[in-house]
C-alpha cells in the first residue's frame, strides 16, 4: 500500500513538471439606458462586461470592477469512506458566462482548518483534486484545500470559441483569475471551517503566474509557493513550447505584448505582500524558458527562497513526492518565523542536473572464448576454401 502511495504521489509530483484604468462611457445615453451595461465599443481596451458586471483586466485588484462575490452553489458532496477527507464541489456563477468547478476539501476532525488554495498551470483541468491519494496528501496535517482552474482553461472553455485559449485570451485570462482568487478569498472568510486568517497559495506555470500577481495585491495570502511560474512575456512568447512555431509570430505582435505588459509577473514579484515565499525552477523546462526562470528569480523578493533544479531528474532527485506541500504548511504554523531579509547565498539553492543513468553492459567475461568457440565451428575445411583466382 505504501508503495501505492508513493507512486501516485510520485505522478502528481511528475505532472507538476509539465497564468489601468476604469471603465469610461464614451457615448450619450438616454435616461431610460444609463442603466444598461455600456456597449462593448464604449469600453476602454482590457475592460469587459459579463451580464451586469463590468470587469477590469488591466486593475489586478478589484476597485475597478462591479464584479462581486455570488456564494458558490454546493453541485456535490464527497464522503469517501475510510479517507481523512470530506471533498466538496461548488458551482461557481459570478460570472454569467464563466461558470466553473470549485472544490473544498476539508480534512476529518478539524473545526478551523488553515487553507491552501492550489492553482495548476494550463492547459490542467479539475483531475488532480478528484484523486483520492492526491487530496490525502493535500489535507495531511489539518489542512484544507481548495482547488480551480484558471480562466479559458479546461471546462472553462466550454461557452468560448474553438480558436480561444489561454495564451490568445492571456489578458483576460490572467486578469479574471487574478480576479477570481480574491473572490475566492471573500468566500473563504464567510465559512466558520475555514481559517481565512492562514492561507497559503500554490501556483504552477500559468497558476504560478496568477499567485505572483494576486499576492502583490491581496496580502490575505500568506505563504506563496511557485513551481515554474511562467513570466518575462516577451521571453516566454519567444520560447516557450508551450506555442507553436507556426503560430509564435502572431504573439510576438507588438499589440499582444503591450495587452500583457501590465500583467508581467516580473514587474509584480518585489511588491508581494505574502510572508513566506518559494520559487523552485527546472532548467530545461519546455513550458518556461531558461532565461525567463532566470529573469523572475532576479526580481525576487529578498526574503524569498529560490531553489533551482539543473533538471527534472535533479528535482525527482532531490524533492520527496508525499512533502511536495509540507513548505506551506509548515509556513502557515502559528509558530512560523517570520522570514527577514537575507543574502543570496542563503536563500538561493542550486541542485545540479543529473544524468540518465546507463544502460548496464552485459558481462565480457568469456566473450573472447565464445568467439573462438564459434568461429572454430563455423570454419571450413582446408580444402573447401576457396582457391585464389590463378588467371
Amino acid at each position: 500500500m505504501k508503495i501505492a502511495n508513493s507512486m501516485k504521489s510520485a505522478k502528481v509530483l511528475i505532472c507538476i513538471l509539465f497564468v489601468f484604468s476604469t471603465a469610461v462611457m464614451s457615448q450619450e445615453s438616454s435616461p431610460q439606458k444609463q442603466s444598461q451595461p455600456p456597449k462593448a465599443e464604449s469600453l476602454q481596451a482590457g475592460v469587459a462586461v459579463t451580464g451586469s458586471s463590468l470587469e477590469d483586466w488591466t486593475d489586478l485588484s478589484l476597485r475597478s470592477s462591479s464584479l462581486r462575490m455570488k456564494r458558490p452553489v454546493l453541485a456535490e458532496s464527497d464522503d469517501v469512506p475510510g479517507t481523512g477527507f470530506i471533498r466538496e464541489r461548488y458551482e461557481v456563477t459570478w460570472r454569467s458566462k464563466d461558470p466553473f468547478d470549485l472544490y473544498v476539501i476539508r480534512p476529518r476532525g478539524v473545526t478551523r482548518a488553515p487553507v491552501i488554495l492550489y492553482l495548476y498551470s494550463f492547459p490542467e483541468d479539475t483531475d488532480q483534486f478528484k484523486n483520492n491519494s492526491w487530496c490525502e496528501d493535500a489535507v495531511s496535517g489539518g489542512y484544507a484545500a481548495i482547488g480551480f482552474v484558471g480562466a479559458v482553461t479546461g471546462h472553462r472553455t466550454r461557452y468560448r470559441l474553438p480558436k480561444e485559449w489561454f495564451v490568445s485570451e492571456m489578458q483576460e485570462s490572467l486578469g479574471s483569475t487574478v480576479h477570481d482568487v480574491q473572490l475566492i478569498l471573500d468566500y473563504v472568510a464567510t465559512r466558520k471551517d475555514l481559517d481565512a486568517g492562514r492561507v497559503a497559495m500554490f501556483g504552477s506555470g500559468s497558476g504560478g503566474a496568477v499567485a505572483i500577481l494576486t499576492s502583490a495585491v491581496d496580502p490575505r495570502i500568506k505563504v506563496v509557493d511557485l513551481m515554474g511560474p511562467w513570466a518575462d512575456w516577451p521571453t516566454w512568447v519567444a520560447e516557450t513550447k508551450i506555442l507553436r512555431d507556426d503560430e509564435r509570430a502572431t504573439f510576438a505582435k507588438p499589440e499582444f505584448l503591450a495587452k500583457v505588459a501590465p500583467l508581467e509577473p516580473v514587474s509584480w514579484l518585489p511588491k508581494s505582500k505574502a510572508k513566506a515565499l518559494r520559487i523552485q525552477d527546472v532548467r530545461g523546462n519546455k513550458s518556461m524558458p531558461d532565461k525567463a526562470q532566470e529573469n523572475l528569480e532576479a526580481a525576487a523578493p529578498d526574503f524569498a527562497v529560490v531553489n533551482q533544479y539543473g533538471n527534472g531528474r535533479a528535482f525527482l532527485a532531490n524533492t520527496q513526492p508525499a512533502r511536495l506541500f509540507e513548505w506551506m504548511k509548515d509556513e502557515l504554523k502559528p509558530d512560523a518565523k517570520l522570514h527577514a531579509a537575507t543574502d543570496k547565498a542563503s536563500r538561493v539553492h542550486f541542485y545540479p542536473a543529473v544524468q540518465a543513468p546507463q544502460a548496464p553492459a552485459w558481462p565480457s567475461v568469456g566473450t573472447l572464448e565464445v568467439e573462438k568457440t564459434n568461429n572454430t565451428a563455423n570454419a571450413k575445411p582446408e580444402k573447401d576454401k576457396a582457391k585464389p583466382n590463378q588467371n
